[in-house]
């Protein structure tokens, strides 16, 4: 299949640090059965539609889930993406995504019924399951927390239930900030706990005031305009359907599939080309 992205050398020598020891039976070909997996992973497809240059569908579903329940691919997203070298500028943002419905927004991410089809009692909470799942306006919804340089790159992630603030995702996040000169953000973040936070990292605050803030806040304006790149990464994550549809219940499941898109679309595996099947 001409679609069919293939993993490269250079690529595979980046990965396979991570990989676990096989026991025992040696595993198939790992080349193939990750290229299976983003294959998978960007097209939205069901495990048993495997393309014939993949291989039998089984050895991939059983190498994702397991691989994802352990952390692995969050790992290799989290490890690589230490090396990126920034020392200006990062940006933070988050998007909701919807569970079920129709979208209220046209930047809300989508997701398949049965990630919510274990929704229980009318107007309780599912994230007390333990699956970031919540309801808001668009529907049950998980939010996805993300931090990334100023080129777009991603450089880390949280997901949460929908109804949980982008405060929380940045309190969550302002420890495991890179030591750079600036963040910027949009104004969700305007607060003056986060202002001060950066402020003892050494870290100058670009995110404009509330509209309803009495006093102005000063910040750089053209270093704000240049926010677009964060939210190109987020159009260019939504561009696999695994991302943009939460098809996964697991959330660790879901999070393997943001992190695995973000190595391959913006992340450092992406700077070697990949190669396709004929």
């Amino acid at each position: 299949m001409s679609d069919l992205l293939w993993l490269t050398d250079a690529q595979m020598a980046r990965l396979e640090p991570f990989f676990p020891k096989s026991h025992g039976k040696p595993r198939v070909d790992d080349r193939r059965v990750l290229s299976g997996i983003i294959f998978f992973n960007r097209n939205g497809l069901r495990w048993r539609d495997a393309p014939k240059e993949c291989g039998p569908h089984k050895p991939l579903f059983s190498r994702w889930k397991r691989w994802s329940e352990k952390g692995i691919f969050a790992r290799m997203m989290a490890s690589l993406a230490a090396d990126h070298g920034e020392k200006t500028t990062v940006m933070i943002y988050d998007k909701v995504g919807g569970a079920i419905g129709p979208s209220r927004r046209p930047n809300d991410l989508k997701a398949h019924r049965t990630t919510s089809s274990f929704a229980g009692e009318k107007g309780g909470t599912l994230d007390k399951r333990g699956r970031a799942i919540d309801r808001t306006k668009g529907g049950m919804n998980t939010k996805l927390h993300a931090v990334g340089d100023r080129l777009g790159r991603p450089l880390d992630k949280l997901i949460t239930a929908g109804q949980v603030s982008g405060y929380v995702g940045a309190r969550a996040r302002c420890s495991s900030l890179p030591d750079v000169e600036w963040l910027s953000g949009d104004r969700g973040y305007d607060a003056d706990w986060f202002r001060e936070a950066l402020e003892d990292r050494g870290i100058r605050a670009c995110i404009p005031g509330r509209k309803q803030c009495k006093r102005p806040i000063r910040y750089d304006k053209r270093r704000s305009k240049r926010r677009n790149w964060i939210e190109i990464m987020f159009g260019r994550l939504k561009d696999w359907r695994r991302v943009a549809t939460r098809y996964d219940r697991s959330p660790t499941v879901f999070l393997s599939a943001i992190a695995l898109a973000a190595l391959v679309t913006g992340g450092p595996i992406s700077r070697q080309t990949a190669g396709t099947s004929a």
